[in-house]
């Protein structure tokens, strides 16, 4: 069963970062005359909205491998919103959906509406799938969608507390992603989805580009500012990973960051106990989550279009709903489903099937792919089931998943160290971050911080969403990003500040 819809999209927006080396030099090279590019309509949008009429589409070619650029070469589908005025225009707005595996080409028309009119007066909004991604030449494992199962891809461990299951899983799926066209999975890495943005840059005929993208996007967004600095613009990073660690240890973050934000879910499901019953007290509401998550672990409940939800797909649902507080009333509607064995009212459910002509398990065979192969992983199966028990003891509400094995365990090694981001460069990006984030928590915008030194400033907004440029949730961190985006204008310090009072 896959994860469709807002789940789907939420779900596999995994927000971290990895390490490395590397340096500007690439700046350096000879600018490339690519041909100017062909726009024509847009391919269908896979979340199933209409497509947008006014967003024109191209492809752009780019070197498989960087290091070999009269080799093979491979596409990448780029989208461009015209939305600035003649006179005020100041460039392309790049955006990034995440993940990594996160389509992106639609993005232009689902933020549009998301910008001040300053800040659409002075961009095109652009996008692009990322390489191995969707409309660009996609990777794959060779799986169905019943292949690659949320609760296996996110690796929670079987309820005895044993890894077993993820270790066969993480095996097999590493044989089977790389038994395909290896060579274009192993150089579907972060380094080069921003070596192709940089290209797509010179095709547009931009001399820079502006940015702003969240979660995975943050660290993409600062490996292009590191290699290719005097083209980078105004950047804005929202949900921010710690930049220089591997994505072994970003992961096991999720853990904790999950902890804190169950607090949030808890004070909200106990302020409404006279409808929900799920407690009336946040420590009443914790203790029903486990023990229903403890009760599908024995006896799954059958959905009609999920199938059997054991406690770990409970598990993963409660996980991607709890991204956003808007979400909250899902994770209710499936906790009153399931508490009540089926018998219910069936959650809503948004069942958004993918084009028929890109691979199943794309998504995942991408986000695998990034994981992989940006940075190395521990082989220590038994260090893993260590760490997971630990884990599973003090952060009870992910019983351990982030400390788990991934395919990466058993992948090569990097076909070249990761681009290592410094604090030598314009001051010119600006970190957005919300203090209880559970995908990228704040230990990892800090590290951010931390490493971009001068070069950035940083809101943070006292919150659990995934993101704070939220036009919906206004707060500090939303005008700081306009005044930016619009004016240049970065704080003079750090801020901080709660979302603003609802209107």
């Amino acid at each position: 069963m896959r994860l469709r819809g807002p789940l789907r999209t939420v779900g596999i927006a995994l927000a971290l970062v990895l390490a490395g080396a590397g340096t500007g030099a690439a700046e350096a090279a000879p600018e490339q005359r690519p041909r100017p590019p062909v726009w024509t309509d847009c391919p269908a949008d896979p979340s199933g909205a209409p497509a947008d009429p006014r967003l024109r589409c191209t492809t752009v070619r780019v070197p498989l491998d960087y290091r070999a650029p009269r080799g093979r070469t491979i596409e990448i589908a780029v989208s461009k919103l015209p939305t600035a005025k003649p006179g005020l225009r100041r460039g392309i707005l790049v955006h990034n959906g995440g993940g990594p595996g996160i389509a992106s080409l639609h993005l232009p028309t689902a933020q549009e509406a998301g910008y001040p009119q300053e800040v659409l007066d002075r961009y095109d909004l652009v996008s692009f799938d990322p390489r191995g991604v969707g409309r660009s030449t996609p990777v794959t494992c060779g799986r169905t969608a019943a292949g690659v199962p949320y609760e296996l891809v996110f690796p929670f461990p079987a309820p005895d507390g044993s890894i077993a299951p993820n270790v066969r899983y993480a095996r097999d799926l590493a044989r089977d992603c790389l038994a395909g066209d290896r060579e274009l999975i192993r150089q579907t890495t972060t380094a080069n989805t921003a070596r192709d943005l940089d290209r797509i840059r010179a095709a547009l005929g931009e001399s820079k580009i502006s940015y702003r993208a969240a979660s995975y996007g943050t660290y993409l967004g600062v490996v292009y500012a590191e290699l290719f600095p005097g083209r980078a613009d105004r950047f804005v990073l929202d949900a921010n990973v710690s930049p220089n660690v591997t994505w072994q240890d970003r992961l096991a973050t999720w853990d904790h960051a999950s902890e804190l934000r169950f607090e949030d879910f808890a004070a909200w499901a106990a302020e409404r106990d006279a409808t929900l019953r799920f407690g009336a007290t946040p420590a009443a509401v914790r203790a029903n989550y486990l023990a229903l998550a403890a009760k599908l672990d024995r006896t799954p409940v059958n959905h009609p279009v999920a199938g059997p939800v054991n406690g770990n797909l409970w598990r993963t649902v409660y996980r991607l709903d709890s991204y956003h507080t808007a979400l909250f009333q899902e994770i209710a509607d499936w906790w009153r489903f399931l508490a009540d064995d089926g018998t219910g009212p069936v959650p809503y459910w948004w069942l958004a099937k993918g084009p028929s002509d890109v691979p199943e398990d794309n998504d995942v065979a991408a986000l695998t792919a990034v994981l992989c192969n940006d940075t190395p992983a521990s082989r220590d199966l038994a260090g893993y089931q260590r760490r997971v028990t630990e884990s599973g003891r003090r952060n009870p509400i992910l019983n351990g998943m982030g400390a788990n094995v991934w395919p990466c365990a058993f992948w090569p090694a990097p076909v070249e160290p990761a681009v290592r981001i410094t604090d030598r460069g314009p001051r010119n990006i600006l970190l957005l971050q919300t203090e209880r984030d559970p995908a990228t928590p704040l230990v990892g915008a800090l590290g951010m911080r931390a490493t971009l030194g001068e070069r950035a400033r940083m809101v943070t907004v006292d919150s659990g969403n995934h993101g704070a440029y939220d036009r919906w949730v206004p707060s500090c961190a939303v005008t700081a990003a306009d005044r930016f985006l619009s004016t240049g204008v970065l704080p003079e310090r750090d801020l901080s500040c709660r979302p603003s009072p609802p209107s």
